[in-house]
């Protein structure tokens, strides 16, 4: 939470200074009580660890807009794969048949690998063979597994930029560049191969924004959102690249190997500006959940990135939301609402969120074919299902999305179709 705070800072002094200097009304601000905050979090509702941002509309500064949206994956299929491999590597006889029915009520039906599982693939790479790499008994170290993020990160990230297909002028225009990820690092990073890829001009502000986990990508448009309301004429492309595959641990423990069973390899791109059309951004708040910080914990141990994804992740969700609608829907409520752009942690916690806010059946229906079809792709997921709505929603419709991420923290955004 202190950290998701220091952005909000940092990016409110940012739109500050450019305001005062293009005479631009800075938004009002609001806070909470230290009281409102304990007793909201006696009650066991949401907190704020940030104020709804005030619309544009009311506080003079331009509407920053989601223009377009390009996603990607990886071309191996491995989730069938991975269901016989993750039910082999538990011994326990009885552990290894509950492990097969939960995948069987997964809801996921296909997630895609920059590790490949058949050799007869036509893009089959014996140096990301799946199997070789996790073998029993020796699950590859963390070097090994950033050396496989950097060979096959930039190839996504292309293939992603190349879909969003900006034309010369767009790329001209490009003045701001944020990546998001947490399944891998290394310097020079992405941000200089999405500069070589599409020509960028090399004075373009670069942004990296790193494990924050799935919730990465709302922040990202936060920040491109506090850009382009100081900043008119700014053009901001974002990227959001994710490689869980490469994070897989040998264990026994039935709650990790489930937790690998939701996760996948992909990439989104986006264009944001002053442009309106696409999406408008309206609103963001960025809430806590009380008492559930170790629910949810991503650590960098020797054998890869260590996840920990509790059980009880739905339930909290779920009690919490009951208590915070307003917080998060403004005073239209639910049914004001068209559009539920929610990331698809799995499919326990699309139906806790179904549950909490009291949505009628078929409300998430864009982000449970997003779980089907790819899993659960951290930081780009809300960015496939924001790209769905966008395909086939009308203009004025109004949407919220949301995503869980470590803290145990909800990142929302309020949003019209332009």
């Amino acid at each position: 939470m202190g950290n998701g705070r220091s952005l909000l800072h940092l990016t409110d002094w940012y739109c500050l200074s450019q305001s005062a200097r293009q005479n631009v009304r800075p938004p009002p601000r609001t806070r909470l009580t230290h009281d409102a905050v304990r007793k909201r979090a006696h009650q066991g509702s949401l907190m704020h660890a940030g104020p709804y941002s005030n619309d544009a509309a009311t506080s003079g500064a331009p509407t920053a807009y989601i223009n377009r949206i390009a996603t990607a994956v990886p071309a191996h299929d491995v989730h069938e794969p991975f269901v016989k491999f993750g039910a082999n590597l538990l011994d326990d006889a009885r552990t290894s048949d509950l492990f097969r029915r939960v995948a069987a009520r997964s809801g996921i039906t296909h997630r895609y690998s920059v590790l490949s599982l058949d050799s007869s693939h036509p893009d089959y790479t014996p140096q990301l063979d799946g199997r070789a790499l996790y073998q029993r008994g020796s699950f590859p170290a963390t070097a090994h597994r950033m050396r496989l993020y950097e060979a096959t990160a930039p190839a996504l990230a292309r293939r992603a930029l190349d879909r969003l297909a900006l034309s010369a002028a767009e790329r001209d225009a490009v003045t701001h560049l944020i990546v998001t990820s947490c399944t891998g690092l290394y310097a020079p990073g992405l941000d200089f191969a999405i500069i070589d890829h599409l020509g960028l001009r090399t004075s373009v502000e670069r942004t990296m924004i790193g494990f924050m986990g799935c919730y990465a990508a709302m922040n990202a448009l936060k920040l491109a959102r506090h850009i382009v309301r100081s900043e008119p004429a700014a053009s901001v492309l974002i990227l959001n690249l994710e490689l869980c595959t490469l994070h897989f641990q040998e264990t026994q423990r039935l709650e990790e190997v489930l937790s690998f069973l939701v996760f996948s390899d992909g990439c989104a791109a986006s264009l944001i500006s002053a442009q309106p059309h696409g999406l408008a951004i309206d609103s963001f708040a960025a809430v806590v959940i009380p008492d559930t910080r170790d629910l949810i914990t991503w650590s960098i141990r020797d054998l890869g990135f260590d996840m920990l994804l509790s059980g009880r992740v739905p339930t909290e969700i779920a009690r919490s939301l009951r208590g915070s609608i307003s917080e998060i829907t403004g005073p239209s409520g639910t049914e004001g609402i068209a559009h539920w752009a929610i990331h698809p942690g799995g499919r326990s916690v699309l139906d806790a969120v179904e549950d909490g806010l009291a949505l009628r059946p078929g409300r998430l229906k864009e982000s449970r074919h997003i779980l089907k079809c790819f899993g659960n792709m951290s930081s780009a997921t809300v960015m496939f299902v924001l790209d769905e709505i966008l395909r086939h929603a009308h203009p004025a419709e109004t949407g919220c999305a949301m995503s869980f991420g470590p803290g145990l923290t909800a990142e929302t955004m309020r949003f019209h179709i332009a």
